[in-house]
């Protein structure tokens, strides 16, 4: 699941992973985005004879891990040629081919000529490009003849992977293997089952029989019409399929296996005159753990039914638990659904719907290619997320859409987005796409969007060809909306869908309301988080932006959306009479209808800030809180605000606790933080911080019970984490006692017994013993064991490096592997040290002296080695944001003029970084330090003035001590 989730407020998720796992993260999608621009994908082809029919027969239980099979296929021609192609994959064997003709050409049936014979003058199989199979023939046919190709093969069935036929197994609980065979055609691997037209376009009915075992069961598509006993095989029987609808030749679907089957106890709602079978499939083993599945499919479909107003125009759908099931994501085929065991016994709704989905649009509706595929998985993903809300809500809660909509904003405000994660790029623009439904549900209304969503779903299964094309969706959102008056003139769903989706930006809306002439004027640019060199050209974008808005006295947000700040050739401010009174906040883009944050004037900002601190804040919707505080510290962050105000919409934090709010405002802990460390400021905004959290984690913990909302623990450990991380003694205390569990061990390279959330508060606030001991245990980890994997000593190296304050350690590390060259570190570690130490004030600084200190034998160690000569060039001065910072590294490179090599670009980049982000600091870091000295409290101030009087003394000491030594 995907709370891709996308593309995540990529720093902090990326540091939480673990304990912010959201289920929307991992959501996999029915086809890989990242496989649709792939050229192994066919897309648009033209072919001159098609495919109308396959009467197919399989036996894939021949031995040897092979199967065979039989297949006639009707083929229709569209122009004359002597040529039918098909695809059949290079593991196919093909045993004989036959052609006959079994209708003649439109003339020749015009003219009343008899049926003649066509012979195959010869066979040609390519797999240069693409595995095409060329049957030529004697004669050229032309267009409206009709032939039957019967094609004998045999084949061999996957079993190193999840695709095409594949084999696999289960063990039972007394030791029994039990096989089965299984079919994952999505996207073109259908030719490597039987020969055919693998173009997603093509549609054709299917036919198919299948010999199975009789002690096993065999579903597809379609429920089995007839079944039949084999002959000369006793043991064996032939089940015969129903025709299924025209369709997709990667919509084919199979499982023989002796899974065993549970009902629903619920309903399926008639509809179309129809009424649905539903069956969930699994071992017998297994069935218990599937017991509640079969009527939360029943609750979704009924839903999806009635949202739809049609059924899946199929009788029956199973959905089967598969296992040892290895594709990235469930095969949603149509009426026979694959899911990995874990994925469908889950209690997520949103998953279950999502694939649900596909049932209607991408299997009843498909899209004409697999250009069109991000456009399904957007509407789909958002219908998922529609359904869940309304059926199961707590799954969402405080999830979606702000999850991937702040991902999207701190990406996509990035001077070069995606520079870091390009692979990612695809996903966030579908991502977009699914908002920019979100928007449009929420600003034509809720029944408008249904409308034209039904319509354009009831129109393309009308087609022929039941397949769609992006524009269709939009259009019929369009009719819709025309109809009813919900959209001004001059605009239409596709031009304002347009730039919200295709746009690598997102804008920013300001907001002026004038208190004297009683008028609110919107302006908008695009928005950067970051500043942009002087040397980029800043992009001049505009959309059609919905102005939704609400104020202290009207909170009505939910209907349709009249007032727009239209997308021009020249940029134009829209203004409008403000009626609200200038005694009453406004907020526009509540709930975060739109993907926008949005910025006003400074007496709009202190009367939400005073709002958010009385006793009615909670009149403001979660959602709409979260969006205030998350747009006002990214706005100062973004140099769009004074940072003063950011901070005081902080205020209300100290009464608030709602996840939703929270959530937000942990991201912004750690990018400010991390913005501002090594900073005189930086103790100051730990405490603060400190005052903040305190009170939350004091009542988290108040109550801990097994059965609580997941949005409780989640919240539990970003407060711990955060606190751990801003020094709270109990927090650092219950780290160290955790710790010392270790420091007993009597054979400590065993194992680490200390949860991973102990382990950096331990190295960054405990004893240089206790970090000591840790970088033995890096040292000395164990090679080629089975009990311990790499990775446990990839993370303990990580925060060894990462997560101290005390130079001393970091230094005693850099020696050990840089000076020292100690065996047990490889240049991958090395590197992966330099990377950790850009993350703190305290490694990079360290880092750049060490640089300093040991350069001519730092040079000569990476001589040969330039990725480690550059990483630390780049790791040692990129980081610095300060006056003092840009005059070090500028020193450095001015003294080392020539010395450089590979790495001369690099620092010179550095230096024009440090300078921008110089500017930043100077311009913020007062106004922080003013702020928290005005609202941090006496006794939290005088504590930090008490500790740097005893850090400088300890300092001074350490200096005279090291003087009197040289």
């Amino acid at each position: 699941m995907r709370w891709i989730t996308a593309i995540a407020g990529l720093v902090i998720l990326v540091l939480l992973q673990d304990a912010q796992a959201l289920p929307r993260k991992q959501w996999k999608r029915s086809i890989d985005l990242n496989d649709v621009y792939d050229s192994k994908i066919r897309q648009h082809v033209i072919s001159d004879v098609i495919p109308t029919q396959y009467d197919l027969e399989l036996q894939p239980f021949i031995g040897n891990d092979k199967f065979s099979g039989r297949v006639k296929i009707n083929v229709t021609w569209n122009l004359p040629t002597n040529q039918i192609t098909l695809h059949v994959h290079p593991s196919l064997e093909i045993i004989d081919t036959s052609v006959k003709i079994t209708q003649g050409s439109f003339e020749e049936r015009k003219k009343g000529w008899p049926v003649m014979d066509v012979n195959v003058a010869k066979i040609e199989h390519s797999v240069k490009r693409e595995p095409l199979y060329y049957i030529n023939l004697e004669q050229m046919l032309t267009e409206g003849t009709s032939c039957e190709v019967v094609i004998k093969f045999t084949g061999k069935l996957t079993t190193n992977e999840t695709s095409g036929l594949f084999k696999n197994e289960y063990i039972d609980s007394n030791g029994d293997s039990h096989p089965f065979v299984a079919t994952y055609l999505r996207p073109n691997h259908a030719h490597r089952v039987f020969p055919c037209l693998d173009y997603n376009q093509y549609k054709a009915t299917y036919k198919l029989s299948v010999l199975r075992p009789k002690n096993m069961t065999a579903r597809s598509n379609t429920p089995v019409k007839s079944t039949t006993d084999a002959t000369d095989m006793p043991d064996q029987v032939w089940d015969h399929f129903e025709e299924t609808p025209q369709m997709s030749t990667y919509q084919l679907a199979l499982v023989v296996s002796d899974f065993e089957s549970i009902s629903p106890t619920k309903e399926m709602n008639e509809i179309d005159e129809k009424k649905l079978e539903i069956k969930v499939w699994g071992r017998k083993e297994y069935l218990n753990t599937l017991k509640d599945v079969p009527d939360k499919v029943v609750t979704i479909m009924n839903y999806l039914q009635d949202y739809f107003n049609m059924s899946i125009l199929l009788p029956k759908l199973d959905l089967m638990a598969i296992p040892s099931y290895h594709a990235t994501k469930a095969s949603d085929s149509w009426g026979l659904m694959l899911f990995k065991e874990s994925e469908l016994s889950g209690p997520s709704y949103w998953l279950t719907a999502y694939e649900l989905l596909y049932q209607w649009i991408g299997q009843y509706i498909t899209p004409s290619y697999w250009s069109q595929a991000p456009v399904n998985k957007a509407l789909n993903s958002f219908l998922a997320s529609l359904t869940t809300v309304n059926l199961n809500p707590i799954e969402m809660d405080g999830k979606w859409p702000m999850t991937i909509l702040y991902s999207l904003y701190y990406e996509f405000g990035k001077t070069v987005p995606f520079s870091r994660v390009a692979g990612i790029r695809c996903e966030a623009m579908s991502s977009k796409e699914e908002l920019t439904f979100r928007m449009f549900n929420c600003t034509l209304g809720k029944d408008v969007f249904q409308r034209g969503i039904r319509n354009f779903v009831r129109q393309i299964s009308e087609e022929p060809q039941r397949a769609f094309f992006e524009r269709q969706i939009y259009d019929s959102l369009n009719d819709v909306a025309n109809e009813t008056g919900n959209l001004p003139i001059g605009l239409t769903i596709s031009s304002i869908a347009g730039p919200w989706i295709n746009r690598g930006r997102v804008p920013l809306v300001t907001v002026i309301r004038d208190y004297e002439t009683k008028t609110i004027t919107f302006s908008q640019k695009v928005y950067l988080r970051e500043a942009t060199p002087a040397s980029t050209s800043k992009a001049v974008y505009q959309w059609d932006i919905p102005l939704v808005m609400i104020s202290e006295t009207n909170r009505d947000m939910y209907k349709p959306c009249n007032l727009w700040l239209r997308n021009t050739k020249v940029p134009t401010n829209l203004t409008i009479p403000d009626t609200v009174g200038g005694d009453n906040y406004i907020i526009v883009n509540p709930e975060e209808i739109g993907m926008f944050p949005v910025n006003y004037d400074s007496h709009n900002w202190k009367m939400l800030s005073a709002y958010l601190q009385g006793p009615k804040r909670e009149t403001i919707p979660d959602l709409t809180r979260a969006k205030l505080l998350h747009d006002s510290w990214n706005l100062a962050y973004a140099g769009e605000l004074y940072f003063g105000i950011a901070l005081n919409m902080t205020l209300s934090l100290k009464e608030e606790r709602s996840h939703v709010v929270w959530e937000p405002v942990f991201m912004m802990i750690d990018h400010i933080g991390r913005r501002i460390e090594g900073s005189d400021v930086y103790p100051k905004f730990e405490a603060y911080i400190r005052t903040l959290l305190k009170p939350l984690y004091t009542e988290l913990n108040e109550l801990v019970v097994n059965n609580e909302p997941s949005w409780k623990t989640h919240m539990r450990s970003l407060a711990k984490h955060f606190l751990c991380r801003a020094g709270y003694k109990p927090c650092v205390e219950e780290a160290r006692n955790q710790y010392k569990k270790w420091l007993m061990d009597e054979d400590p390279d065993k194992g680490n017994p200390v949860a991973n959330e102990f382990i950096c508060p331990v190295f960054k606030w405990g004893s240089a013993e206790e970090w000591e001991f840790g970088l033995q245990r890096v040292i000395n980890f164990p090679q080629n064991s089975p009990e311990r994997k790499q990775n446990e000593r990839t993370y303990l190296l990580k925060t060894l490096a990462g997560c101290p304050k005390d130079t001393n350690k970091i230094e005693r590390l850099l020696n050990v592997t840089i000076l020292d060259q100690n065996g047990n570190f490889t240049d991958s570690d090395i590197y992966l040290i330099f990377s950790t130490l850009t993350g703190g004030a305290a490694g990079y600084t360290t880092l750049f002296n060490f640089l300093s200190d040991h350069w001519d034998t730092i040079r000569q160690r990476f001589e040969n080695k330039k990725h480690l000569w550059d990483g630390i060039i780049n790791s040692a001065t990129s980081s610095f944001n300060t006056q003092e910072g840009f005059e070090m590294v500028s020193e450095l490179y001015m003294n080392r003029q020539g010395e450089f090599d590979t790495a001369d670009h690099i620092i010179e980049e550095a230096l024009k970084i440090i300078e921008q982000e110089t500017e930043w600091s100077e311009k913020n870091l007062p106004v922080i330090d003013a702020w928290l000295n005005e609202n941090l409290p006496k006794e939290e101030l005088e504590a930090l003035q008490t500790s740097t009087a005893t850090i400088m003394m300890t300092s001074v000491t350490a200096e005279e001590k090291k003087d009197e030594e040289l």
